[in-house]
């Protein structure tokens, strides 16, 4: 029986990258939009580190966003709505790739115009969890010239994404890198990491 989580799966089995244009249905994309306005305007947005607590990058040099952690406690329609989307995506990925995932982490991300991610990996050196990287992308009519374009390294060949509103991008956090292009407006997502614990 065919489910809703297997375009992203079966995608990634074959790429090494899985993407579904329409992870995110659109009114959940604009509910999550909304958090992320609301949580600016309240100045709860604060910026992004590098590393875990062994390894910190205090200079902002390889990455320019602002991030908000997600948890399950906010009472936040469309944050509960979302983790529970992830709840159900992880419950069908360990079913069928028996991947043994039992935790996971999200936060939201926003990127100003001419902020930044510069090429990296996803796992840390010093704490393997991290299993799977899943990026959520909240901005609607998105546009070549907007840059902020996600773009993963596999091999000798760099796949451009586009940051759309409702799309998921999926993969392995030890094996790709990846970086976020400079981005010309302000860019949205929801970042997070499915994890072995």
């Amino acid at each position: 029986m065919i489910n809703q989580f297997d375009l992203l799966i079966d995608s990634y089995l074959n790429n090494k990258i899985g993407i579904d244009a329409n992870f995110l249905t659109d009114a959940l994309s604009q509910g999550l939009q909304q958090n992320i306005r609301q949580l600016q305007s309240d100045n709860l947005m604060v910026a992004a580190g590098i590393g875990n607590s062994d390894v910190k990058d205090t200079q902002q040099k390889m990455r320019s966003d602002t991030i908000y952690w997600m948890d399950k406690s906010h009472d936040n329609i469309f944050e509960q709505e979302f983790l529970h989307q992830v709840d159900n995506f992880v419950e069908r990925l360990n079913s069928t790739c028996y991947t043994g995932i039992n935790s996971y982490e999200f936060h939201y991300a926003v990127y100003e115009e001419g902020s930044f991610y510069k090429r990296h990996k996803d796992q840390f050196k010093t704490d393997s969890d991290r299993k799977f990287s899943l990026i959520n992308y909240l901005n609607n009519d998105w546009l070549e010239e907007d840059g902020g374009q996600l773009l993963v390294y596999q091999n000798d060949t760099v796949q451009k994404i586009q940051p759309q509103s409702q799309k998921a991008v999926f993969f392995k956090s030890d094996e790709m890198e990846h970086e976020v292009s400079r981005s010309n407006r302000t860019r949205m997502s929801i970042t997070g990491w499915l994890k072995r614990v």
